[in-house]
Order: structure tokens, then sequence, then C-alpha cells
């Protein structure tokens, strides 16, 4: 009996020690993507190893240059494809290199209800400075200007990024509001 106790108790403090055991991960090349893509803002995404980014051919332009964080130097927004998802969506890599940030490949987009920007069909720079505001009401309703209150405009603090539909007349602009992705939707 006091054979089997000390093996029971053996057996316990072992395991308990693996289960203590903390150990500090190695950099693996995925926790490095997961870390670059995961951008400090709600534009998340998960991109594997085993994906393979692509540059759109469906869309042209497929890339604009704009300022959007005001630093001066422009960043690079592209549409790109997922080979793994099939999913398309917006690459910004910002002038600084310094910060890589991602919309859509399947995720939510700014909670707009769309995962992915195959739609678009207009797709450039809105200026810094430019007035610009929600033109659809809580019920799904166009609204003409003067049916927008003055302090429900927005006066651009940066260059914005113009998506839209070409046919269906929907699409918004994505800007970077105190360093946090904002979305204005335009019909």
């Amino acid at each position: 009996m006091k054979i089997q106790t000390l093996l029971l108790l053996s057996l316990i403090a072992i395991s308990c020690k693996n289960e203590t055991k903390t150990e500090t991960p190695s950099t693996t090349q995925k926790d490095i993507l997961e870390v670059a893509l995961k951008p400090k803002t709600n534009a998340e995404i998960n991109i594997e190893e085993a994906d393979t980014l692509v540059i759109s051919k469906k869309h042209k332009p497929n890339q604009i240059g704009c300022d959007l964080d005001g630093d001066g130097k422009n960043e690079l927004v592209e549409i790109i494809r997922s080979t793994k998802s099939d999913k398309s969506g917006l690459k910004i890599t910002f002038g600084n290199n310094k910060r890589t940030d991602y919309f859509g490949f399947g995720k939510n987009v700014l909670g707009q209800g769309f995962d992915e920007i195959d739609w678009v069909g207009i797709f450039e720079k809105t200026p810094k400075g430019e007035i610009v505001w929600n033109n659809v009401n809580d019920d799904g309703e166009i609204m003409g200007e003067e049916e927008i209150k003055e302090e429900d405009k927005i006066k651009l603090p940066n260059d914005g990024i113009f998506i839209h539909a070409e046919e269906s007349c929907g699409g918004g602009i994505i800007y970077l509001k105190n360093g946090k992705y904002e979305w204005i939707q335009q019909e």
C-alpha cells in the first residue's frame, strides 16, 4: 500500500510539475505574421503562412497612394486577393514601413456587413480637407446635402480611401481619426 501511495504521489507531483512549467514559446514565422498582420484597430484579419496574397487583376486601378495618417508619407493601398479564401480585401502599407493593415479577406470590414471587396468599381483617394458625411439614414434612405446637419459633416483630417460600387451606387470612405479607422457611408 505504501508503494502504491508513493507511486500515486509521485505521478501527481510529476503531473503538477508539468502543468505549472512555463516555457517561453519560440517565435515562429506564423507568430511574426500574426503580430505583423494584427493592427491596433478593428481591421483584424488572420492570414496563415500557407496563404498567398496577390494583387487584384480585376480592379483598375488596383493600388492608390494617399496619406492616411498625416505624416507626409503616402501609404500604399492595394486591392489584394487571398488565394486561400478566394476573397479580396485592402492591404494598407504605411509610408514609414512600420505598419501594414488589412481589411476584408473574409472578415467584416469596419462593421459594414461585407467581408470582401470584389464589388468595388471605383477605388480612389479622397483628399484631406474634403467635407464629407454619411448620406444614408438609419432607415437606409439616401439623404440630400440639405438634410445633413452641419455638425454631422466631417472635414477629413487626412486623405481617405473611397471605395464604391459603380452600378449599385453603394460604398463609402475609410479614413483614420485619432489613429482609428472610421467609415463614412456614401449612398
